[in-house]
């Protein structure tokens, strides 16, 4: 029974994380550096809903489910996953996030 306090605080501890928070630890994982990862965390958090994250977050794991390295996702990968939602504010924010946090080369 003593392993349960432990756990109950490390679960708290990750429902307190938030959204950018969630998004900069993924987008780490998949490759980014923590600084840009940081900062397209803070500027979709502060663009998009929580349903918003969700759908991306969705799309995203599903994108690169059947590649032989899924662990991996490049940000013009993330840019087109967002293009594929038929919710319009993703892509934009995603561009805008991309582009302001030196993600993705502007045009």
């Amino acid at each position: 029974m003593r392993t349960w306090p432990p756990l109950a605080a490390l679960l708290a501890l990750a429902a307190c994380a938030s959204p950018a928070d969630r998004i900069s630890t993924a987008l780490v994982r998949y490759g980014l550096d923590q600084p840009r990862a940081d900062c397209v965390g803070a500027e979709l958090e502060e663009r998009l809903t929580i349903g918003q994250l969700q759908q991306l977050s969705a799309a995203a794991r599903a994108y690169r489910s059947d590649d032989a390295d899924p662990a991996r996702l490049t940000p013009g990968d993330l840019v087109r996953v967002a293009g594929e939602l038929r919710d319009p504010a993703v892509p934009t924010a995603v561009a805008r996030a991309g582009l302001g946090c030196g993600v993705v080369p502007g045009f």
